[in-house]
């Protein structure tokens, strides 16, 4: 058995799931979101406080979409509720982000600024950090994925280099440095 997908997901107050055939739709005080699955290996069943997700057989295919389906689900029902956000930091001298409606600019040491587009459904906002970042920016939305995958898109612009970690980095991300060349004598 799956350890994951034999969990029930309980369902706070407010947030109400449905059965379509083929996806379960989960409607919260933030939003909806539609989970797809394969009605011919994973079943769905719901009541007013809890979703149970079952397999149907026990091939490998729903094996591994057991547990899978379980947490795309209960993402889901996370999002409906508190939302997910990511934090991305900005280091490097002179380099800023700047917010105006669904568009980003990053001044992040190119000869050009460079401007990112939010997808629909994902909010994007800065804050000023504490430490040594010059920017911070706060990605969020309800949908895990596009969460991610956004900071993940935001990040690709300028990763940061290994030598004085000037770049875009996550919040809580580590990066270990390489020492510099030393001077012969």
């Amino acid at each position: 058995m799956s350890r994951v997908g034999i969990e029930p997901i309980s369902l706070p107050s407010g947030v109400d799931a449905s059965l379509c055939a083929g996806s379960i739709s989960v409607k919260g005080p933030k939003g909806n979101l539609d989970v797809a699955f394969d009605p011919s290996q994973i079943a769905i069943e719901h009541d007013d406080i809890t979703v149970q997700v079952n397999r149907l057989d026990e091939t490998k295919s729903a094996r591994s979409l057991h547990g899978l389906v379980r947490s795309l689900v209960a993402n889901a029902v996370a999002g409906v509720t508190a939302g997910f956000e990511k934090r991305l930091d900005v280091y490097g001298v002179g380099f800023r982000a700047d917010v105006q409606g669904k568009r980003l600019t990053l001044e992040i040491g190119y000869s050009h600024s460079v401007v990112y587009e939010a997808p629909e459904g994902v909010d994007i906002a800065t804050e000023d950090p504490q430490g040594g970042a010059q920017a911070r920016i706060v990605v969020s939305g309800i949908d895990k994925q596009k969460v991610g995958q956004t900071a993940a898109d935001i990040r690709s612009k300028r990763k940061p280099e290994p030598y004085k970690g000037k770049g875009i980095r996550y919040q809580d991300e580590v990066i270990y440095f390489k020492a510099g060349k030393t001077a012969v004598a």
